[in-house]
């Protein structure tokens, strides 16, 4: 159980407070990059605070503080010129860095006047990587984005989904550190919800993706890139990859999920204290043998939480997490929790969060903030892999874990999936032992 001080302490995302400055040492994926090529602009809102996107004519992609510095009016509705953003009230103009850098008006009455230097909104770096744009709200300089290793798969094909989810961030990361629920949520209500649907809509009541044993033993690892949470499932021993391997979740607010051919990045980016972003890369691997045309864009796809009905989705993997944390409420309430033997990864994470942010407050560098390229070519991660998994007759078929995809991807997806129809012998080889 946590104290309300406490329970404020780990969620609030806002400026000047500890969460926040925690968050604000780490780079964001808070958008597509293909999203700009649909509209140049987009309102953001990102620990807290309201920006807006935007890609001038020149191509620089900026993030600045959403409202006009002049009168206030909604920069998202601004006009995207060479090299800058431009009001659509007065024709003030900023550039990337916030500043305002021309003022029709003013230097028309005062030509050699500098209050255009006077006047500054916040402003944010953004990169693009994955497909991903991401930002760095923190003190410069601004650390290297984590290559973490799948980032430098080559020979696949990525798809990128987009949920916006009315809870904390650290709702969906403590979910990370449980393990336990898989064999609950996913094993025994998820199936549930997966066979209903399956059997209304006329199809085959046995495809769940995932068909999780009783959980025997569980035990959690801190390592230097955050927490291996591993288990022993019946019919399993500690020499075997769910425990030997086991499973990262990634400091402060990743969690990553890999096999031989399949892997995916789950960022939990804090919208503010009660939403979140809910970013996931996906990414398919081509069997040996196979050359697939590189991605000259990775599509994104924007995915709903809500059924036509009004409620939320339950047959999908990710959607039954989402249930779980959405349920909880916008920021859960710790202080009324009971916490047993299940949850000691949550209690360690909740530790891990607190020592970070005293080391931010010390004025240190916490956890997974990376500034040697050296150290940054290749980030290698554990990897765990279900036995259900390791099935090739499984691996060559796509299941959908989020909705909103189109049917193109999906096609695109078990295009890829289906070069390894034939290579049981790569699959399993594929696992690292």
């Amino acid at each position: 159980m946590l104290s309300a001080q406490d329970n404020e302490r780990l969620t609030q995302v806002g400026p000047g407070t500890p969460g926040g400055e925690l968050m604000r040492r780490y780079w964001h994926p808070f958008a597509a990059a293909t999203e700009l090529d649909e509209r140049p602009t987009k309102p953001v809102r990102l620990l807290g605070e309201d920006l807006v996107l935007y890609r001038d004519k020149s191509g620089t992609v900026g993030l600045i503080e959403r409202f006009c510095p002049h009168r206030r009016v909604d920069l998202s509705y601004g006009i995207p010129e060479e090299h800058g953003l431009r009001c659509m009230y007065h024709g003030w103009m900023m550039d990337e860095t916030g500043q305002c850098i021309e003022q029709p008006f003013e230097e028309t009455v005062h030509p050699d006047g500098r209050f255009k230097e006077k006047v500054k909104v916040a402003g944010y770096p953004v990169q693009e990587m994955a497909g991903m744009l991401w930002a760095y709200m923190g003190p410069a300089p601004a650390p290297l984005i984590p290559m973490w290793e799948p980032y430098t798969y080559e020979n696949g094909y990525s798809d990128i989904g987009i949920a916006e989810l009315p809870c904390n961030w650290l709702q969906c990361q403590e979910n990370s550190h449980d393990p336990v629920h898989l064999e609950w949520l996913h094993g025994y209500w998820g199936v549930v919800q997966q066979r209903e649907k399956a059997i209304a809509l006329g199809g085959e009541p046995d495809l769940s993706p995932i068909i999780p044993r009783n959980h025997k033993e569980i035990g959690f690892t801190e390592f230097e890139h955050g927490i291996i949470k591993r288990r022993v499932v019946e019919g399993t021993s500690k020499e075997d990859h769910d425990w030997k391997v086991g499973h990262p979740a990634l400091f402060p607010n990743i969690l990553f999920v890999g096999d031989g051919v399949k892997c995916n990045f789950q960022y939990r980016t804090p919208i503010d204290d009660t939403t979140t972003l809910h970013v996931t890369w996906f990414f398919y691997k081509a069997a040996p043998g196979t050359t697939l045309p590189k991605q000259e864009k990775i599509p994104h796809f924007i995915v709903p939480i809500y059924d036509e009905s009004g409620k939320l989705i339950p047959d999908l993997v990710n959607h039954q997490d989402f249930v779980a944390w959405i349920t909880q409420g916008p920021n859960a309430d710790r202080v009324q929790e009971k916490l047993g033997e299940s949850d000691r990864g949550i209690i360690l994470l909740r530790k891990q969060l607190a020592e970070q942010m005293k080391i931010v407050e010390d004025g240190g560098d916490p956890m997974n903030v990376i500034r040697d390229p050296g150290k940054n070519n290749s980030i290698e991660l554990p990897l765990e892999r279900w036995p259900s998994l390791q099935e090739v007759s499984r691996i060559a078929v796509y299941f959908t874990a989020q909705a909103g995809e189109t049917e193109e991807v999906k096609s695109d997806i078990q295009g890829v999936l289906d070069t390894w129809a034939s290579h049981a012998d790569e699959v399993v080889a594929s696992n690292r032992s």
